[in-house]
C-alpha cells in the first residue's frame, strides 16, 4: 500500500459514503471503512473533505496551430493547469493535414504529446475531407485506441451533408462515436461579410454574426442525419437553447444523441461582448444570451446534457489583439482546463445541482461515453488499462481531495497556464481541489504543482 487516505467522504456519481481508500501501484485496492495501514508509504487524513475522481476533459486543444501561430498551452503546461484543478484525464485531437494518412497524422500527434503530459491523455481524430480512403482508414485508427472522430459544419475543412452521413454510417460499422462542431455556414460567413462591409468589427459583432440561429439550424440537421443513419452522435460545446431542444427530442425518441456544454456558456452570457476585453472571450460558437444559458442549467439539471467539457484554447493577449478592429482576424478559444471542475463543483457547494450531479458531468459520463475504461486483457502496445470516473476498487488511482470550505478567487496569477490573462479573473468560488492525484502519484498540493513532464500515458480506447 502506497496511499491511505482515510475519513474523507467519497462522492460518486451514485452516491455518498464516509470510507478510506487505498492505493497501490496506480490502483485503488480498497475503499472502505477502518482500512488499517500496511507499510504505508503516506497517510492523508480527509476528514472534512470530500474525495472525488478527477475530472476526464474530453475537449481539449493543446498546440493547436492557427495560421502563424498556436494556442497558449503546450501539451506541459495544458497538463499541468488540468492537474492543479483536479483534472486527471485530457482527450485532444489529431489535426490530419490534406492528403495524410490518418495513422501518419496520430503518430505525430502522439510522439509530440507523449513526453510532455503530466497526467493521462487519448486523443480524438479529426476529419476534414470524406473519401473512401478515409473511411477505411477510420478502422485502423478505432484499432489503435482512438474511436472518436470529430467534423465541422463550418470553416474551409468543413463537409458536404452528404460526407457528412457517409462518415455515420462508417462510425457505427467500426463502433466510433462521431463529434461535431455544428454552425450554419453559409448564415455565418454571409453575416460576417455583412458587418465587415459596414464597419461593424468589433467583438460584439462576432456574436451577432453567429447568433443562436446560425447554431440550432446546423444541430438539428446534425441530428436528423445522425437519426437517418440510426448512428451515435455527440455535439460539441452546445451553446444554445434551440440546439440543445433538438438534442433533447432525439434522445426521448431514444436515439443515442449526446450533447456537451462547457462551463464559459455556464457562467458567462453574450454581454462580455461588448466589454473593452471582448475580444478575449471569442470563440466559436460565442457565448450566447440569458435565455439559451438558462435552457443550459436546466439540461444540467434535468440530465440532458450529458457532458461538461471546456474547448480549452486560449491565445496570448497581443494575438487576441489583432482583431482589435476586426473581429474576424481575433483568434477563436479562451481557457478552461483548469477552471471546470472548480467551477462546476462549486456551483454545487452553492446548492445549485448535486455534487454527485458533477461528478456525473465531468468524469464519470465523459469516461464511459469515450470508452476510458479499459481492461489489463484488452490494453494496446502503445496504451494502457484503464478506469477512469469512478473511486472504486481497481479503478485508475485518480482522485481529488477538496476542501469545501476553501475560498478561492481566481486570478491570472493564481493559474498554472502559460496564458497571460483569464477570462475568470476574479471569480469567486466556494471549495476548492487540495490535491489531485494522477495514477497513485501527487501530482497537486496546496496551490502547487508537484507532477512531472511524461507521468501522463495514453489511454486505449474503445466504445
Amino acid at each position: 500500500m502506497e496511499l491511505l487516505i482515510k475519513n474523507g467522504t467519497i462522492i460518486n456519481a451514485d452516491g455518498r459514503q464516509n470510507a478510506d481508500v487505498a492505493v497501490s501501484d496506480g490502483k485503488i485496492t480498497k475503499v472502505g471503512q477502518g482500512i488499517e495501514p500496511e507499510e504505508v508509504t503516506e497517510i492523508v487524513d480527509a476528514s472534512g473533505l470530500l474525495v472525488l475522481p478527477g475530472a476526464v476533459d474530453v475537449h481539449t486543444h493543446f498546440e493547436l496551430p492557427f495560421g502563424d501561430i498556436s494556442s497558449a498551452d503546450d501539451f506541459f503546461s495544458g497538463t499541468r493547469a488540468a492537474a492543479c484543478s483536479g483534472v486527471t484525464m485530457v482527450i485532444d485531437f489529431v489535426s490530419p493535414e490534406k492528403s495524410e494518412r490518418l495513422m501518419d497524422a496520430f503518430e505525430k500527434r502522439n510522439a509530440l504529446a507523449a513526453p510532455k503530459v503530466c497526467i493521462d491523455y487519448g486523443l480524438h481524430m479529426g476529419i476534414s475531407e470524406v473519401n473512401d480512403r478515409i473511411l477505411e482508414e477510420m478502422k485502423e485508427v478505432v484499432s489503435v485506441g482512438v474511436p472518436s472522430f470529430k467534423v465541422f459544419m463550418t470553416y474551409a475543412f468543413r463537409i458536404t451533408d452528404e460526407e457528412f452521413r457517409r462518415t455515420l454510417t462508417q462510425a457505427k460499422e467500426s463502433k466510433a462515436l462521431i463529434m461535431v462542431h455544428a454552425e450554419d455556414h453559409e448564415a455565418l460567413e454571409a453575416k460576417k461579410a455583412e458587418y465587415i462591409a459596414t464597419g461593424k468589427t468589433d467583438a460584439w459583432h462576432h456574436y451577432l454574426s453567429r447568433p443562436e440561429s446560425v447554431e440550432t439550424e446546423a444541430v438539428i440537421r446534425a441530428v436528423n442525419l445522425a437519426k437517418s443513419t440510426n448512428a451515435p452522435l455527440y455535439i460539441v460545446h452546445l451553446a444554445c437553447a434551440g440546439g440543445l431542444e433538438a438534442v433533447e427530442k432525439a434522445q426521448k425518441e431514444g436515439y443515442h444523441v449526446f450533447a456537451e456544454t462547457c462551463p464559459q456558456y455556464l457562467n458567462f452570457t453574450c454581454e462580455v461582448y461588448k466589454r473593452q476585453d471582448g475580444r478575449n472571450f471569442v470563440c466559436s460558437p460565442p457565448i450566447k444570451g440569458k435565455e439559451s444559458q438558462d435552457a443550459l442549467w436546466q439540461g444540467i439539471i434535468n440530465g440532458s446534457i450529458n457532458t461538461v467539457a471546456t474547448d480549452h484554447c486560449p491565445f496570448q493577449t497581443a494575438e487576441k489583439d489583432r482583431g482589435k478592429d476586426d473581429f474576424t482576424k481575433i483568434p477563436n478559444g479562451v481557457m478552461g482546463v483548469e477552471n471546470l471542475y472548480p467551477y462546476m463543483l462549486s456551483r454545487a457547494n452553492k446548492g445549485e445541482i448535486t455534487f454527485e450531479r458533477v461528478v456525473e458531468l465531468c468524469s464519470k459520463k465523459p469516461a464511459e461515453l469515450f470508452g476510458c475504461n479499459m481492461d489489463e486483457g484488452m490494453s494496446a502496445k502503445k496504451g494502457m488499462s484503464a478506469k477512469k470516473g469512478v473511486i472504486a476498487q481497481n479503478a485508475d488511482a485518480d482522485i481529488v481531495i477538496y476542501d469545501p470550505k476553501k475560498a478561492f478567487t481566481v486570478t491570472q496569477q493564481s493559474m498554472h497556464s502559460n496564458i497571460d490573462y483569464t477570462i475568470w479573473e476574479g471569480t469567486e468560488l466556494i471549495g476548492y481541489p487540495v490535491r489531485t492525484y494522477s495514477r497513485g502519484m501527487l501530482a497537486y498540493k496546496d496551490g502547487e504543482f508537484l507532477g512531472k513532464a511524461g507521468h501522463g500515458q495514453f489511454v486505449k480506447r474503445a466504445l
